[in-house]
């Protein structure tokens, strides 16, 4: 693999617990220290706390450079990583996560909550629709995101998805095959939006 290859930029989406098991912690800071390696900045989404301050910090502490987008309202909250190399602060959420988006040349969803889940599901659907055609990459560390996958397996099996949608995003199971799964990401062609309908 050639680093020119790789993509510029990185989004990560993840959780912000701090309680989570430590293996969770370990493939976030190997992410991380990979980025930084291979002059990937990350974008992400400002936390200061659990999984999102971790990767982050992997990444400075190895010369990388982070970009962090949040909004107003975590700022006032103290919610925000104030050691950021460069932070965006949003009028809202949708804002947030569109400019995560703009900003990057592909997705990454580590295991996360609530949030993460709907951050991943919406790039997804945003492939599906083609208003992008970036790689999307799901790290399954554990089996966590085991349900999520036999939930989307199921959509297309009932046929609210189609087969060819199962190529928007690639499953890896640990931070270490994160990059190559980048590189090697099916190509998806804008016009398969005609397929979102079924």
């Amino acid at each position: 693999m050639s680093e020119a290859k790789y993509p510029k930029s990185v989004c990560v989406y993840c959780g912000s617990s701090s309680q989570v098991n430590r293996r969770f912690f370990d493939e976030a800071e190997k992410l991380g220290k990979l980025l930084a390696q291979n002059n990937i900045e990350l974008i992400y989404g400002a936390g200061g706390i659990g999984i999102m301050n971790a990767i982050a910090d992997a990444v400075q502490q190895n010369g990388g450079h982070v970009t962090g987008v949040i909004p107003r309202f975590m700022v006032e909250a103290g919610w925000h990583n104030e050691h950021l190399d460069k932070t965006i602060v949003t009028a809202d959420m949708h804002e947030r996560k569109s400019t995560m988006a703009e900003l990057s040349d592909a997705a990454v969803a580590l295991p996360g909550g609530i949030g993460t889940l709907e951050e991943m599901l919406e790039i997804l659907t945003w492939k599906q629709l083609g208003l992008t055609t970036k790689p999307i990459v799901i790290v399954n560390i554990d089996g966590y995101y085991d349900p999520l996958l036999a939930m989307l397996k199921q959509a297309v099996q009932e046929k609210f998805m189609r087969p060819v949608h199962e190529n928007m995003w690639t499953v890896v199971t640990c931070a270490d095959d994160v990059l190559e799964a980048i590189l090697n990401a099916p190509e998806w062609d804008k016009n398969q939006k005609k397929f979102a309908a079924i």
